[in-house]
């Protein structure tokens, strides 16, 4: 099964420890990050879309991608 998540956070160095987090634990980058102004928090807010392979899975609706 191939998983996809979005990671998002404001533009500071714990959305960097959430995408490195996510790379040591096997996910990939996929396609460039993302980069907006948050008119609520008054905040540049950041995303970037990760994927992993998890062989012997089946993808159901319930599943917490995650803890993949």
């Amino acid at each position: 099964m191939k998983v996809y998540r979005f990671l998002t956070g404001p533009d500071d160095a714990s959305f960097c420890h959430k995408v490195t987090l996510a790379l040591n634990k096997g996910w990939a980058l996929h396609g460039s990050p993302t980069y907006a102004y948050n008119g609520e928090t008054k905040l540049m807010q950041c995303g970037q879309a990760v994927v992993k392979d998890v062989p012997g899975k089946d993808y159901t609706p319930d599943i917490k991608l995650s803890e993949q």
